[in-house]
């Protein structure tokens, strides 16, 4: 078993508080994603489970055993840096056996596990070579094999794919997804990139200032943010928000915003308070734009067309308020052109004004 468990952990530095009592269960061979912006704590919180921090409060389990005092060496964890953090005197084989040679394996054992770490990660033609002879790719690549090549029962990576070009990450991601389906270990990765959070975790914990915000599947935190910063942080682009105003007459609850009347489902209504003010969240891609009129829909002047090749991103402002939507590649709109905006009721999130969090 190689669950993790963390109780109200705990992390300052002087004033400043990195994590704010964060207790979080990763399960047993789970991916599990750390997201969030600069500074929200989700180095840290990876840094407490290594060991490389030492927590103020709480308990941090690992299996059955309490690891909170544990040094790294005794905790079966292996790590993968921001940076490509690989020796240079050395060669990709040394390299990649070095946790190995510290564990004290026998050499025929560590020449079969890196060959192994190696095939999987498509660097077996490097291995004689220096780290200065490859490039940014193969070294994390080789960062990557190292870690691996120990077996050990959790992986911690940080933000592994950053210094990386863009369609090298691109690469370099599918081959994680590939290559971690076939490691039996529980992975804990942290990054400040939503689309590597989407496509990689089997559960994303989205942080900010310290806390943890929603934990949830990534299609459960991308269609149903738990709180305002969660769908404006997750998306491209992210979630449009307009302000609205509730109003209860009897047992009849609406509410209007951008132009628009709507009628929230039964499941919310009872949560609502007679002009409170309320968000309407919705992204662009549950927009849909048309040049003539459409009941129901919210009307709006284009101010901006951005082609993207598949389809064309609108920036439209309703009223003094603005939206991104995604409208089809074929459809022609200019700027400074009358449209309606159709918002798919189903795909409609209510967000409290006041708390910014969602309505339940």
């Amino acid at each position: 078993m190689a669950e993790i468990k963390l109780e109200t952990v705990r992390k300052t530095y002087g004033k400043t508080i990195a994590t704010r009592d964060v207790s979080l269960t990763i399960h047993d061979r789970e991916f599990m994603v750390l997201l969030g912006p600069s500074g929200c704590g989700k180095t840290t919180l990876l840094r407490g489970i290594a060991g490389l921090d030492q927590i103020d409060s709480g308990r941090i389990f690992i299996g059955d055993h309490d690891v909170t005092d544990l040094p790294p060496r005794q905790r079966r964890i292996a790590m993968v840096f921001q940076s490509y953090a690989v020796f240079p005197h050395l060669t990709v084989y040394e390299n990649v056996a070095f946790g190995l040679r510290m564990q004290r394996i026998a050499d025929v054992d560590v020449k079969k596990r890196v060959r192994s770490a190696a095939e999987l990660l498509h660097i077996t033609d490097l291995l004689e070579r220096y780290p200065a002879q490859v490039s940014g790719g193969q070294r994390q690549r080789v960062a990557v094999a190292r870690a691996i090549a120990v077996q050990a029962e959790v992986l911690l990576m940080d933000e592994p794919l950053s210094n990386l070009d863009a369609l090298l990450r691109l690469e370099m991601r599918a081959e994680l997804k590939r290559l971690l389906k076939e490691v039996n270990s529980t992975v804990v990765y942290v990054t400040h990139d939503q689309v590597e959070a989407l496509s990689l975790g089997d559960r994303i914990a989205v942080m900010k200032d310290g806390a943890i915000l929603q934990c949830d599947t990534p299609l459960k935190v991308y269609d149903y943010p738990a709180t305002q910063f969660v769908g404006s942080f997750i998306g491209n682009p992210p979630m449009n928000f307009l302000t609205g105003q509730v109003k209860v007459d009897g047992s009849s609850t609406t509410i209007s915003a951008g132009g628009g009347t709507f009628k929230p489902s039964p499941l919310i209504q009872s949560a609502l308070r007679d002009s409170a003010s309320i968000l309407l969240g919705i992204r662009a891609e549950n927009i849909e734009a048309s040049a003539t009129a459409v009941g129901g829909a919210l009307s709006g002047s284009v101010l901006v067309v951005e082609p993207l090749g598949s389809h064309n991103l609108l920036t439209v402002k309703v009223g003094a308020e603005y939206v991104k939507v995604n409208a089809h590649a074929d459809v022609v709109f200019q700027p400074d052109q009358t449209i309606w905006l159709k918002l798919a009721a189903d795909k409609i999130r209510w967000i409290d004004r006041q708390s910014g969090v969602a309505v339940a």
